[in-house]
C-alpha cells in the first residue's frame, strides 16, 4: 500500500490546480486520472478568456498546469482505472484495476464531466473546429457568422441569446414543437431578430472539408433531410458529470452532481470535490480553478490539523 497525505482524482483544470496548491503547501499528494492531464480542456482549440493569458490552446494550458503541479512535488499518474473506493473511514483507500492500493487522509474528487453529444457523423471530426458546447468559450470566434444551435432547454435558449452578441444569424434546431425553457426565456428568444427556429427536427450530419460547411437537418415528422449551410454548430442537449463511480460513496443530486459546502467538502469528512462534477450553474476553466483552490486550501488545513 502506498501512503499519501492527499489524493486527487481527476486531472482537468480543477485537479491540476489542487495539485499545484497542495504541492506548494508541502502536502504529499498523488493525482490520479483515467486519461491524459487536462481533461476536457484539451478539446478546446483556443482559450481567450483565461485571465492573464491573451490566447492559448487548451492542450498548452494543461501542459503548463501539469508541469507546475509536478514542480511543486505533486505526483501524477495518468491512464489508470479505479477498481474500488473506500472513502468513509479516516484512512481513505483507492484500489486500481491492477491491484495497486493507495491510501490518504484526504481526497479531492475532480473527475469533471462531459457535454452530451448528438452522436452523429461529423460531430467528433469538427469538435473544436466549428462544433462547440460552450458559448462563453467560443462565441467570439463566430463574430459576424451564421451558426446553428441544437437544443430547447434553458441552457440552449440562454446561450443562444448570448451568442447573438456575436453572430449575424442563429438558427435553433429543436426536436419538439415546444421548449423546455422558462417562458420568459422562450419569449426573449422569439423576440430576438437574429434568432430563427426549426422545430420538430434534429441534425443528422455535420459536414465540411477543412472547415465546417454545413449540417443536414432531419424533420422528425416527415423524415425529410435538407442541407443547411452554416459556419458553426453549438450543441446544448445536456451535461453529464463523470460521477458514476461515486454512487453510494458521496451524496449526489438528481443530476448526479456532487453536493459540497462552501469549503468544497462533501458529506464525508476529509472528502472534497471541485470542478464540473459538483452542483453549480456555471462551468468554466476559471470556476473550476477557483473551486479547486478552495478545496486544496481546506484540505491543507485539514491535513495539518491531523498532524
Amino acid at each position: 500500500m502506498y501512503q499519501y497525505d492527499a489524493i486527487i482524482i481527476g486531472a482537468g483544470p480543477a485537479g491540476l490546480t489542487a495539485g499545484i496548491y497542495l504541492g506548494r503547501s508541502k502536502v504529499k499528494t498523488l493525482l490520479l486520472s483515467d486519461g491524459m492531464a487536462g481533461g476536457q480542456m484539451n478539446l478546446t482549440h483556443e482559450i481567450a478568456n483565461y485571465p492573464g493569458i491573451e490566447k492559448i490552446s487548451g492542450y498548452q494550458l494543461a501542459s503548463v498546469m501539469k508541469k507546475q503541479a509536478q514542480n511543486f512535488g505533486c505526483e501524477i499518474k495518468t491512464n489508470i482505472k479505479i477498481e474500488a473506493l473506500e472513502l468513509s473511514s479516516d484512512s481513505k483507500k483507492i484500489t486500481l484495476n491492477d491491484g495497486t492500493v493507495f491510501s490518504s487522509k484526504a481526497v479531492i474528487l475532480a473527475p469533471g464531466g462531459r457535454s452530451r453529444t448528438l452522436g452523429i457523423p461529423g460531430e467528433n471530426a469538427f469538435k473544436g473546429r466549428g462544433v462547440s458546447y460552450c458559448a462563453t468559450c467560443d462565441g467570439d470566434f463566430f463574430t459576424g457568422k451564421e451558426i446553428v444551435v441544437v437544443g430547447g432547454g434553458n441552457s440552449a435558449l440562454e446561450e443562444s441569446i448570448s451568442l447573438t452578441k456575436y453572430v449575424s444569424k442563429l438558427t435553433i434546431v429543436h426536436q419538439f414543437d415546444y421548449f423546455q425553457a422558462f417562458p420568459h426565456i422562450v419569449e426573449e428568444a422569439k423576440q430576438n431578430p437574429k434568432i430563427n427556429f426549426v422545430l420538430n427536427s434534429t441534425l443528422s450530419e455535420i459536414y465540411g472539408n477543412e472547415q465546417l460547411e454545413g449540417v443536414k437537418i432531419k424533420n422528425l415528422i416527415s423524415n425529410e433531410e435538407q442541407a443547411f449551410s452554416t459556419n458553426g454548430v453549438f450543441i446544448f442537449v445536456g451535461y453529464e458529470p463523470n460521477t458514476d463511480f461515486l454512487k453510494g460513496h458521496v451524496q449526489l443530486n438528481e443530476r448526479n452532481e456532487i453536493l459540497v459546502n462552501n469549503d468544497m467538502q462533501t458529506n464525508i469528512k476529509g472528502v472534497y470535490a471541485a470542478g464540473d462534477c459538483i452542483e453549480k450553474r456555471y462551468r468554466q476553466i476559471t470556476t473550476a480553478v477557483g473551486e479547486a483552490t478552495v478545496a486544496a486550501m481546506a484540505v491543507s488545513e485539514f491535513i495539518h490539523q491531523k498532524k
